[in-house]
């Protein structure tokens, strides 16, 4: 009896040891939640263009030794080349850019040059191009025909035996292209400057009576060439006349 009653409890045990055993699960596997879509990228700002403003108005005033000077000065002269002074200065060119010239005056002038040429620079009123005359080997017919805004030269004054202003260094002629000598019959010694005889005229670099360059150097007390009677010389200012 006792062994009929064990084998029937390991029969037992053995069923519900064999419902115990893992089962695998037909059901499928839950999907990955789906991924939130990716927010758009914030767009590159674009920067803005920067406008660059031109270079500020500069000049330096300076002793000229005998060697910048090998055309345009000499023994016998007026003035002597320790009384004249180099100044170097800003100017707008033709290019609409700005440039650096060169010009010699007399010491005395020098405040006056500065100021005007300041004025000129911050009007963006255009300069073909500032040298030393000694640059065209002291001749003054070369460096207007090459448009050359200058100041000092030893020479005497046109059509006299007297010196000119330019040789005392209290003159410059600015522009001489288009702001030519023109004699009292209309005529000039320039043939590229036929077409800049008449006053008042529109043009770059062209110089009118009444305009802003005149009166810019009248305030300084320069005179110009444009008021003469007979002959004009529209590129010329002075001290005093001349």
């Amino acid at each position: 009896m006792k062994r009929a009653v064990a084998m029937a409890f390991v029969a037992l045990t053995a069923v519900s040891c064999g419902a115990a055993e893992p089962v695998a699960s037909s059901a499928p596997s839950p999907e990955p939640p789906a991924s939130s879509p990716a927010a758009p990228a914030s767009p590159t700002p674009t920067a803005a263009p920067s406008t660059t403003a031109p270079p500020a108005f500069e000049s330096k005033v300076s002793a000229v030794g005998r060697d910048r000077l090998p055309y345009s000065w000499r023994p016998g002269c007026p003035v002597s080349y320790r009384d004249l002074r180099l100044v170097t200065l800003s100017y707008w060119g033709f290019d609409n850019k700005p440039h650096t010239g060169e010009l010699v005056v007399n010491k005395s002038v020098t405040g006056d040059i500065v100021t005007v040429f300041r004025k000129l620079y911050d009007w963006r009123w255009p300069i073909r191009q500032m040298k030393l005359v000694d640059a065209f080997k002291g001749d003054d017919f070369a460096s207007i025909e090459a448009d050359n805004t200058s100041a000092f030269n030893c020479r005497r004054a046109t059509g006299s035996s007297s010196w000119s202003n330019h040789a005392y260094g209290k003159a410059i002629d600015i522009n001489p292209r288009e702001n030519p000598y023109v004699t009292a019959s209309g005529s000039t010694a320039h043939k590229n400057a036929e077409k800049y005889t008449e006053r008042p005229m529109k043009g770059k670099g062209v110089i009118n009576p009444g305009d802003k360059v005149v009166k810019a150097f009248a305030q300084v007390g320069w005179e110009w060439g444009g008021y003469w009677s007979g002959t004009k010389d529209y590129q010329h200012f002075s001290k005093g006349g001349g």
